[in-house]
């Protein structure tokens, strides 16, 4: 049995979205759309922001005690809390949201999400509390985990159900925008200060100020996000069951082939992810000494390039499928791994290849690697499961992909980190060629 739906506590967070809104009307996709957009993007200007400062701020400021490289895998390691602990804060969530509802849930996770990621802009160094500045950072690491966890609103899945069949690729390419737009942001702010400040200076504030940024998106994406969730079109297709939370571990147990496709589906992508975003940014920094707000402005007109790629990707899908997009693009990863990390020791002309060249491929691959076989799930189990397999698969694909990179290119060379990302090429081609064939197999 499932629990009843919606609980009077969530009643005044949805009447005042509701207010908010004014509107008593079904929303239409392109509205859906922009509140997915502003929901993405603020989730990935926290990641961002926290990923830039793990390779420019903390191995100084909380790993002091050992090598910069050393320093920089040691954050690496904390920077993976929150991939570990995001299932966990899916499972919390989900039985808050069949409990006391979805806008308490999105209110409670936005509020601890923004919290932990403007506490850490008064995070001490270790030089003034010794090992209590590691603990603390990962402590708040955690903090923003548990909250991503529980951030998913079921939003792309009502934006997927109020769209023609023949825009699908399209439309499951929307949600994806937020991670380049975020990029661009937080890369923005950093190279700001850290063209405008002595090293000193932004290693002992400047570098703080984008993480209180941080609160303040996190409120306005709240509002923009429960404006949406309080509509009646929601409703409609809650009380239908389409978008109702359904027991966690249940849904483990009797979805579980779908949520293991599901994880290891987008691999190749979201390993890429970190390979272009955050991995070589550390490797420039640590083994080139170039200065880092220009790799940052290359990161961002690469973010710029990724929006181009993700929006070719819905046109593409609609017209050959989401599965052929996904597949090429994973083979198109694979001889991008054979030969393209070794260009970040090729000087800046090899950088802003291997980067360019990444953020088009990642642009085709992320923007449909969202939800492929959520289609699977049954329905009254799909929000829940579609919520799983979002955190299953940044677990899998991308939670250690910094570190275990930088680790394999300090010690074997960069063509070891090409063998990393074919690993998650196979494991792409692997999902997709297996749903395939149940997919035959029901039909």
């Amino acid at each position: 049995m499932t629990a009843p739906i919606a609980a009077s506590s969530s009643t005044p967070l949805e009447r005042d979205a509701r207010l908010v809104n004014a509107r008593d009307h079904k929303i239409a996709p392109g509205e859906i759309a922009i509140g997915v957009i502003v929901g993405r993007t603020s989730e990935f200007f926290d990641f961002f922001v926290y990923a830039i400062a793990s390779v420019l701020v903390f191995p100084a400021l909380v790993f002091p005690f050992v090598d910069a490289v050393t320093g920089t895998l040691f954050s690496f390691a904390v920077f993976s809390l929150a991939f570990i602990v995001r299932p966990l804060g899916s499972a919390i969530f989900i039985e808050v949201d069949r409990n006391y509802g979805r806008g308490v849930k999105l209110t409670i996770a936005l509020f601890l999400l923004g919290g932990s990621t403007m506490a850490l802009a008064f995070l001490p160094g270790y030089g003034q509390v010794g090992m209590l500045a590691v603990w603390l950072l990962a402590l708040f690491r955690i903090g923003q985990g548990v909250a991503l966890g529980g951030t998913w609103d079921g939003l792309p899945s009502l934006l997927s159900l109020n769209v023609p069949e023949d825009r699908r690729g399209w439309y499951a390419m929307i949600p994806q925008l937020g991670a380049p737009l975020g990029l661009i942001v937080a890369g923005g702010l950093f190279a700001f200060f850290l063209s405008t400040l002595s090293q000193a200076d932004f290693l002992s504030w400047g570098w703080r100020y984008p993480f209180f940024v941080a609160f303040a998106i996190n409120v306005v994406a709240l509002f923009a996000r429960l404006r949406l969730v309080a509509t009646p079109e929601f409703t409609r297709l809650f009380e239908s069951r389409e978008l109702q939370p359904a027991p966690f571990w249940e849904t483990v147990r009797t979805e579980g082939r779908t949520i293991a496709l599901g994880s290891f589906a987008p691999l190749a992508s979201f390993a890429l992810f970190h390979l272009v975003t955050v991995f070589p940014l550390s490797w420039v920094t640590l083994k080139s000494g170039e200065a880092p707000e220009r790799f940052l402005i290359i990161e961002m007109i690469g973010a710029g390039v990724c929006v181009a790629a993700m929006l070719a990707s819905g046109l593409i899908a609609d017209r050959v499928g989401r599965r052929a997009v996904l597949g090429v693009s994973a083979v198109l990863i694979g001889v991008y791994s054979g030969f393209a990390p070794q260009l970040l020791d090729a000087g800046p002309l090899g950088e802003t290849v291997y980067m360019m060249s990444g953020f088009v491929l990642l642009g085709l691959a992320f923007g449909q690697s969202s939800g492929v076989v959520n289609g699977n799930f049954s329905p009254q189990r799909r929000y829940t499961g579609a919520a799983t397999v979002a955190n299953m698969a940044w677990l899998i694909g991308a939670g250690f992909a910094p570190l275990v990179a930088l680790g394999l290119a300090s010690r074997f060379g960069l063509w070891s980190v090409g063998v990393y990302l074919a690993s998650g090429v196979i494991c792409t081609l692997a999902a997709l060629g297996i749903n395939k064939e149940l997919g035959r197999a029901k039909g």
